[in-house]
Formats: C-alpha cells, structure tokens, sequence
C-alpha cells in the first residue's frame, strides 16, 4: 500500500485496515484527509482486497470535522459547507456505499459528527465498550451530513434518529448496540482485533456474492417487497454463475468446506 499522510493503510492477506492518522486532532476530518480515504480504498481495491477495515489511530475514532485552521495549510471550513460536502464527503460516502467488498469498522473511541457517519457506514460496525456516538451538527448550529441522516434513520428509526440529532447528546455503546446502530460491543483493547478477525473471515468468502448482497440491502431499504423480489431473482442468475458457487456444489458433493476464490 502507497505511503500517506494522514491515514495509515496496511495489508495482511486479503484485508486492507485503514486507519484515520490524526489522532492529535482527534482524528478530525479535512478535504485531503477525504482524499487520502478516497484513494486508499480505490488502491485496496485495485489490489484485489476482498474486505476493508476502518478505524482511528489514537484514543478516537473520529471527532467530526476539522473545523479550525491549522497553521499548516489547512484553512477551516470554507463559506459554502455545501460546496465542501459535494467536493470531499459525499464522494467519499458513495464510495464506500458502491463497493463490491465488504466494510468493516473497528471504533476504538469516540465517533462525532462526521466520524459517525464513517463509523456507521460498515457492514458490520464493532464497537469498544467505552467509546461513543454523538451527532453533534446540532450543538454548533449545523445538520447531520456525510449520510448520518440515512444511516440512522434507517437503523434505529425516526424517533431516535430526530432524538439524536436534535438533542446531539452522546449515545454509549451498549445504547448504540440496542438501537441498531452498531453491531458488536466488545472490549476497547479488543476492537481492532475483533474488527481484523471478522473481516478476514468475510475475505474468505465468496465475495462477488456478498458484492451483491450489500447492493441488495440498500436497494430493499429504499424499495419494496416486489422489486426486492426482483432484485433478488437478477443477483441469483449472477451469483448461480460463480466460480464460488461451482465450488460450493462441488464441495458439498465431496462433503468438505468450499474454498471461495472471490470470483
């Protein structure tokens, strides 16, 4: 993996971890710390990385945005924070919504703002037992962004959802965990570990099938029950046309575990 400033990116087997690396900034997000992102997941990628790993160097996951200058280039946030959400959160967001592996992330501490938002975006979102969720936009006079609107609407519901944004009151991890917004609690010196083994795991399945059911689930989210139908009967023909699939049969014939290829 290339050399970066302000993530770390690193490989074992077919999992790439990436770490947000700002962790005397709290970790806080800036344009070229999307970009950075941006480029570490399209090289993981590119490198044929069947599952990804996201967390924060440090004793946060995230804190939100960098919202003031840092002397070093960085100038705060600019007049139109739409303007920015278009040119680095939103892509980054719909990056990460497209890909065809799954994501994985490890909160090894607090996740404000933004950072929720990351740290809501994986598939399967493990959580250290002293961290915490807060949308804050609200305590400074701002609306949740980077997709922390969906994504908590659409796990835990419109009560809670309006409930947090609103309140922008910290949630802990064992309320995250009841409400649906995240999906293991665990030790805080066990998340990364936790987060590694669990995506390993994901990378030694068949994974132009699990490409298909993350499109599958967002797309049964926002459509109903007979287009679902559709949807699935579509990525069955794919997924029955697999090498995977083939060696699943083939497995189950000679009565031993299928060895999955990704393709």
């Amino acid at each position: 993996m290339a050399d970066y400033r302000f993530i770390k990116a690193q490989r074992e087997g077919d999992v790439v971890t990436i770490a947000l690396n700002r962790p005397d900034k709290l970790n806080a997000l800036t344009p070229a710390m999307f970009g950075e992102l941006g480029a570490a997941v399209a090289e993981a990628v590119a490198q044929g990385a069947r599952a990804l790993v996201l967390t924060g160097e440090g004793r946060f996951f995230c804190s939100g945005a960098d919202i003031a200058p840092d002397g070093a280039g960085y100038e705060g946030l600019p007049e139109d924070l739409g303007a920015l959400l278009d040119a680095a959160y939103n892509p980054f967001a719909r990056q990460l919504a497209a890909l065809e592996i799954p994501v994985v992330t490890a909160l090894n501490g607090p996740c404000a703002g933004a950072g929720m938002s990351i740290a809501l975006a994986g598939d399967i979102v493990v959580m250290g037992q002293s961290a915490y969720l807060l949308l804050a936009f609200v305590n400074i006079g701002l609306v949740p962004d980077a997709g922390a609107t969906w994504l908590v609407a659409r796990s835990a519901g419109r009560a809670r959802a309006l409930e947090m944004a609103l309140l922008g009151e910290r949630m802990g991890a064992e309320e995250a965990k009841a409400a649906g917004l995240v999906t293991r609690v665990v030790a805080d010196d066990d998340v990364l570990g936790e987060a590694q083994a669990l995506a390993a795991r994901l990378a030694a399945g068949p994974t132009r099938a699990m490409g298909l059911i993350r499109r599958q689930v967002a797309f049964a989210l926002e459509q109903g029950f007979d287009a679902t139908l559709d949807v699935e009967r579509d990525n069955q023909s794919i997924a029955g046309r697999t090498g995977d699939f083939a060696e699943a049969i083939t497995a189950f014939a000679e009565k031993r575990k299928p060895q999955f290829s990704g393709r």
